[in-house]
């Protein structure tokens, strides 16, 4: 896909700091991060969303992250803790339409938070949640 940033970094028609590469996916700095050290992950194949992204690769994604969250903590980056964000879609906040995985070094003090909603800590009562549940298995 030539439009798409990340097929054109994979492809080496664009720069990229890479940090890991291999024959599903690659994984370089993010050049706005939130933090020092914020990488991406991203498969090498086109996947604008989740849903289109072949599964044993949607998990050597997750298998990279795991390892790269490792290699943050035992560099020199600053790094108490590892947030991993994957946003599907507009809504969720995605905003270049490459399947792409967040790895985000996290310290005390660095600024970056999530914000809940104001209900956030309402819980509902189980037959809702089992209705909902009910729901999602159907669409399984």
């Amino acid at each position: 896909m030539a439009s798409c940033i990340f097929c054109e970094i994979v492809a080496n028609r664009q720069p990229a700091s890479f940090v890991y590469r291999d024959e599903l996916c690659a994984a370089f700095m993010d050049i706005q991060p939130v933090t020092r050290g914020h990488l991406l992950v991203i498969p090498n194949r086109h996947a604008a969303f989740l849903v289109e992204l072949d599964p044993r690769v949607g998990g050597h994604l997750f298998a990279v992250a795991q390892r790269l969250a490792q290699a943050l903590r035992e560099s020199e980056v600053r790094c108490e803790g590892i947030n991993l964000f994957l946003a599907d879609g507009t809504v969720a906040g995605q905003e270049v339409f490459h399947v792409h995985l967040h790895v985000i070094p996290r310290h005390r003090g660095d600024g970056f938070g999530l914000r809940f909603p104001p209900d956030y800590g309402r819980r509902p009562p189980r037959h809702e949640l089992d209705a909902v549940a009910e729901s999602i298995r159907a669409a399984l």
